[in-house]
């Protein structure tokens, strides 16, 4: 960390420099982060492999990146794009460092990079004493994207740290805790596991699909009690383990889910192995600050994301006027406020201002509602919502019980456009084997309880979705599939049981 710190110096920066990692999951990464935050500069480690060079510069642009740390081969149009040549070309860029795959370190490096600077080299600080600065800004993330451009989240320290004291304490994590991320480090998520090893000072395992290890294989051999990632890692490790015939899921106690509703047969089966599923809702803004707690019960873990954890609250607003709270057992905007909270948006004063509503609460786009126990329950994103003929449509909901249905793997519905009724229900899925039929999976979902007035008047069955790098789904995409025809849904209706008369 310190030959980082002080090579980054020696090139130039300063405090509140911006510096860029675009790397899959090696240990470089935290040592890079851990350096900017001994200088004061700032990390942007959310580039994720799925960009190309071109929107990576355009995201190094956007922020006057001062250094970038890259991979030869890493990013969607490596073959063809080299990105250290268009990087160097930036007048505002330093220094660019190249990494060699970890398999190769033999590899011939770009032309003008510089090599990761190693504990041997013995350089200079020059009297810069470390930042003693906690709410100095550390940490600039790039949203996602699922429903529009992505943003700048900017944290410190100590927002970040919050979030990491709060979950070691409530899951009673300590030096012996084994936490894996299946997540890249370039997600949130892969931040959050670093916060909590921060501070419960327990051992950090990522995931590294490049090594040719099974995920469950990874699981086995690193010996992991703690695994963090999106429900989509859980349904392909539990299909994988059904095949196996195994009978628990290696070490892991604590599974942690976000980004996305984890289906309820997914929870049951985890808890089954003997991995008590923590059930975690959060955003880039503001950590993963909604999570059950050990001792919950099945059907909380199931159907809520918990409690706010120490150090945030949350309560819920009007959609249509998120100066106005809702009334108790409504559907509302879930919004929140405290020391998890990021900074703001970077260079985006306008997106940073539109936020928030006029009592200071950080507006979330999703919608939920309290329980009688105040756990909060994920309805859906507003930009999510389905609107049929005025008529407000949830797709977790559908998705919720599509997922009970054994020979479903994953699902997701969404909105496709009609004339009449402005949008219909479209409901997609990829078939654990032999796929449902529609009909089939029309009455499977109406044995489940889903209105007649919310079933899907489309359906498809697919071998794969569109997904982010963190694993969610991209909704937005499907819907484009759809209206340029590369996706061709089946219409469906649902006949409801006649009557005894």
């Amino acid at each position: 960390m310190d030959a980082v710190a002080a090579d980054l110096h020696a090139a130039g920066l300063r405090r509140g420099d911006r510096v860029s990692i675009w790397l899959p999951n090696r240990l470089e990464n935290v040592v890079i982060l851990l350096a900017c935050s001994r200088n004061g500069y700032v990390c942007n480690p959310s580039l994720h492999q799925n960009y190309t060079a071109a929107e990576i510069v355009t995201l190094l642009s956007r922020i006057e990146c001062r250094a970038l740390f890259a991979q030869p081969g890493w990013g969607a149009d490596a073959a063809t794009a080299d990105i250290f040549a268009r990087a160097q070309e930036l007048g505002h860029m330093k220094r660019v460092y190249a990494l060699p795959p970890l398999r190769a370190a033999d590899a011939q490096m770009p032309a003008a990079s510089h090599p990761m600077p190693m504990p041997a080299q013995t350089l200079r600080m020059a009297g810069l004493a470390p930042s003693t600065h906690p709410d100095q800004i550390v940490y600039l993330a790039f949203t996602s994207g699922t429903t529009g451009a992505p943003k700048g989240v900017m944290h410190s320290d100590n927002t970040l740290l919050a979030n990491g004291r709060a979950m070691v304490a409530d899951w009673s994590m300590n030096e012996k805790t084994v936490l894996l991320t299946l997540s890249p480090m370039s997600h949130h998520i892969g931040t959050v596991a670093l916060e909590q090893v921060l501070v419960a000072g327990c051992e950090l395992v990522m995931h590294d699909p490049s090594a040719g290890v099974a995920p469950l294989d990874w699981i086995e051999e690193t010996g992991a009690t703690y695994v963090m990632g999106v429900p989509t890692h859980a349904m392909d490790l539990l299909h994988v383990l059904s095949k196996r015939g195994a009978k628990r899921l290696g070490a892991v106690k604590v599974f942690y889910m976000a980004g996305a509703p984890i289906p309820t047969e997914t929870a049951r089966r985890l808890m089954s192995l003997g991995a008590k599923p923590q059930n975690v809702y959060g955003m880039t803004e503001c950590g993963s600050h909604q999570y059950t707690k050990p001792a919950d019960p099945m059907d909380v873990i199931t159907s809520t994301c918990g409690k706010s954890c120490a150090g945030y609250e949350v309560r819920l607003w009007q959609p249509d006027n998120p100066d106005l709270e809702v009334l108790p057992g409504e559907v509302g905007e879930i919004a929140g406020r405290g020391g998890l909270l990021m900074l703001g948006y970077f260079n985006n004063q306008t997106a940073t201002e539109s936020s928030f509503n006029s009592s200071g609460w950080f507006l979330s786009g999703d919608l939920g509602r309290f329980d009688e126990n105040g756990n909060l329950e994920i309805v859906g994103r507003k930009k999510d919502l389905i609107i049929r003929g005025g008529h407000n449509i949830h797709p977790s909901h559908i998705e919720e019980y599509a997922h009970r249905h054994p020979a479903v793997k994953k699902a997701a519905a969404f909105g496709v456009a009609d004339e009449r009724l402005g949008e219909k229900v479209c409901l997609a899925v990829i078939a654990q084997d032999t796929p449902p039929g529609a009909d089939e999976i029309l009455e499977h979902l109406a044995r489940e309880g889903l209105s007649k007035f919310d079933m899907p008047e489309f359906f498809i069955v697919v071998q794969e979705f569109p997904l982010t790098a963190s694993g969610k789904i991209l909704k937005r995409e499907l819907m484009q599939w759809v209206s340029s025809g590369r996706l061709q849904p089946e219409p469906v209706r649902y006949k409801a049981p006649a009557t005894a008369s």
